[in-house]
């Protein structure tokens, strides 16, 4: 039996991207870090490889599980192909650029590996671009994070697109003022996960009342806000409440066209966030889970876990952008024929056109046009519509 895979398999969670996607990702990619910089985000690219002692401190604890890891043959220490990219940022600001001017803001573009995908998002190379906000503490810097974030995805045409804000510190702030720990914190995480209202009253015991309301406040922004300040909240609590509510002040002008929700008891992927944190959707669908999920963020500690800094910032996802974009329109693509005059092709070049020049001589120039795939052919010194 020959084992051999064919030429065309690929291990599972990993995709040939083909033409036009290929060029469509990097116009994306092209297209974010350019809002990114307008807004002075100065780029880094850190290594695809690091030291695992390293990848996984401060925020990348998180990843830990996620990494493929293995050993280096030249230092004989164990590595990890990074699994995100949000904490190598850090460790650059506070390594590299940690003498640098705070506020520090960082962007970055790259491919992601992860041990393995999920049901909903199987795949396990991710395109990541993002930025981070190194060094402010206020609300200001998560409203520049959620409106800059916003206003590159609307630029790229992304549809009605929508920000899902949440405060995974909250309810860990209840449950400790109503004295939940251990078994019954965990049996109360998973219920709100689940978003089981029976199974969060009965895991929260004495705080039923009020952690059943803070899972039925999730909803538009405003409304959740009315909600929120109906509730008795220990004083933890009230302090996520009142930072909240700046952030949504703030977006309010930063960001007046993107629709804001909330979901206060939302935790699922914020583990290692320390504020406030978002998810960013299309077409308005912020509760239809993961698999439409444009990108993520949020208020998280960089730097040595000793003297951390604080922080915020957001990773987009390049894969499920490209699904919510409409087709675009084919590129022009002209036909050279033999003999075809090079300067004259340059500035049509200049002008947006992309040349495709005939390597050999053949005896209907437009029929080799259309089986190149062009649109036209160059005749009689102009670019002539194949029809």
């Amino acid at each position: 039996m020959n084992d051999a895979p064919h030429p065309a398999l690929l291990p599972t969670g990993m995709r040939d991207l083909l033409p036009p996607e290929a060029e469509a990702e990097a116009r994306v990619v092209a297209r974010l870090m350019a809002t990114l910089a307008a807004h002075g985000y100065a780029r880094v690219k850190p290594p695809l490889v690091e030291f695992e002692e390293t990848l996984f401190s401060g925020a990348g604890t998180a990843m830990a599980a996620a990494t493929f890891r293995t050993m280096d043959p030249a230092s004989h220490r164990m590595v990890g192909v990074r699994a995100d990219m949000t904490p190598q940022i850090a460790r650059i600001a506070a390594t590299r650029l940690g003498n640098a001017a705070r506020p520090l803001r960082l962007s970055y573009a790259g491919q992601v590996l992860r041990v393995s995908g999920s049901e909903i998002r199987p795949e396990r190379q991710i395109g990541q671009v993002g930025a981070e906000l190194i060094g402010a503490g206020g609300p200001a810097a998560d409203v520049e994070a959620i409106a800059v974030a916003g206003e590159g995805l609307a630029a790229l045409g992304v549809p009605q697109v929508s920000v899902d804000v949440t405060m995974p510190t909250l309810v860990p702030a209840v449950a400790e003022a109503y004295a939940i720990a251990g078994p019954q914190a965990a049996a109360l995480r998973s219920a709100l996960d689940h978003k089981d209202a029976a199974a969060v009253a009965a895991a929260a015991g004495v705080a039923a009342g009020v952690i059943g309301r803070l899972l039925a406040a999730a909803g538009p922004a405003e409304a959740a806000l009315v909600a929120l300040d109906r509730l008795d909240l220990p004083p933890r609590a009230r302090a996520e409440r009142m930072r909240l509510g700046a952030v949504l002040d703030g977006l309010r002008d930063a960001a007046p066209d993107l629709t804001v929700t909330v979901d206060p008891v939302e935790n699922r992927g914020f583990e290692y966030h320390t504020g406030i944190s978002f998810t960013f959707f299309a077409g308005g669908a912020a509760a239809s889970g993961s698999s439409s999920e444009l990108g993520r963020g949020g208020r998280y500690q960089a730097g040595d876990p000793a003297a951390p800094e604080p922080a915020t910032g957001f990773t987009l996802y390049t894969d499920t952008i490209l699904r919510t974009l409409p087709d675009a329109p084919p590129p022009r693509r002209l036909f050279l024929p033999l003999g075809a005059a090079r300067a004259h092709a340059a500035r049509l070049r200049d002008k947006g056109w992309i040349t495709v020049a005939a390597l050999e001589p053949a005896a209907d120039w437009r029929s080799e046009a259309r089986r190149l795939g062009c649109t036209h052919v160059f005749e009689d010194g102009e670019p002539r519509a194949l029809g």
